[in-house]
């Protein structure tokens, strides 16, 4: 598989296959296939029709292994689809982390064209952010660098989103994205509650299946924090008209609603010069994110 990061390690089918045969030996006559995947965090592999199995390619994605074994047991049952962990490899042969083998959840990475009724997709979305904020927060992790620091203050990404916006150039409207940043930086800090929260609901983090949105997956970005953090997916996935039944379905305040405005355009910023030349899904819905954010300013 293509490398995205300077410290990503070798992952490939023949690796998996030998972890599979000495760690889990029954599932060792399973077929495994490589999953084409925009994700950044985790190589993905099928093992027969209902596992799969997610290596993490870097250091900095390795928390999330334990993180997600723990907790997506007791985040289930949520109105959508999520991944159930099955078992936890170990580091061995070669590769230095812990791993993990999931159920399988079938579907397509989501796209807006691939969903046939937006309003529908957006009540769906809605109804699994607020089911998300009702469960039990207690013991739950914080923002952190398990997380990227998703959930926690605005203030936190600011000289990343700098850095970045001053990497970029003219592939962006400096003044316009600086402006909408600044905007964000200045709305209210969340005063209530820590809430659970996905951390990175993106279109390639929701599963559609025959034209519905039924699955999110991908938790590397869970915690407890500002529960603003998961209106990003108004500005990644939704058009104008849907960000409107998606907010009101919540429903999100003005100083909420300017907060994850703010997360989906950092993110976007700051991932457009990361991946550039190494990640063309993530490039597009980059941009196409920023535009939505300027849009809506």
């Amino acid at each position: 598989m293509a490398k995205m990061h300077a410290d990503e390690v070798d992952i490939d089918a023949a690796l998996v296959g030998r972890l599979i045969a000495a760690q889990f030996p029954h599932w060792v006559s399973l077929p495994i296939d490589g999953v084409a995947s925009s994700g950044t965090d985790n190589a993905m592999f099928r093992l027969g029709d209902e596992l799969a199995v997610r290596l993490p390619r870097r250091e900095a994605a390795t928390k999330q292994v334990e993180k997600e074994h723990r907790w997506l047991p007791k985040l289930a049952p949520l109105p959508l689809e999520i991944p159930g962990p099955v078992a936890m490899g170990r580091p061995a042969d070669g590769y230095p982390w812990q791993w993990s083998v999931y159920r399988w959840l079938e579907g397509e990475n989501a796209t807006t064209a691939q969903v046939d009724e937006s309003r529908a997709a957006a009540l769906a979305i809605a109804g699994f952010v607020a089911a998300l904020r009702r469960i039990d927060t207690a013991g739950g992790p914080g923002p952190g660098a398990h997380n990227f620091y998703r959930g926690a203050p605005l203030a936190h990404r600011d000289r990343y989103v700098r850095a970045a916006i001053a990497s970029l150039g003219s592939e962006v409207d400096v003044a316009a994205v600086s402006a909408a940043w600044e905007t964000a930086l200045h709305a209210p800090e969340w005063q209530g509650a820590p809430t659970w929260i996905h951390g990175d609901l993106a279109p390639g983090n929701l599963l559609v299946r025959e034209g519905r949105v039924r699955a999110v997956i991908d938790f590397g970005g869970l915690a407890v924090g500002d529960p603003a953090c998961d209106l990003m997916v108004a500005w990644n996935f939704m058009t104008r008209e849907t960000r409107d039944v998606f907010r009101h379905a919540l429903p999100a305040d003005e100083s909420a609603w300017a907060r994850g405005r703010g997360w989906a355009l950092s993110m976007s910023l700051i991932a457009l010069p990361y991946y550039l030349h190494t990640n063309p899904v993530i490039v597009e819905n980059s941009r196409r994110t920023i535009a939505a954010v300027l849009s809506d300013q």
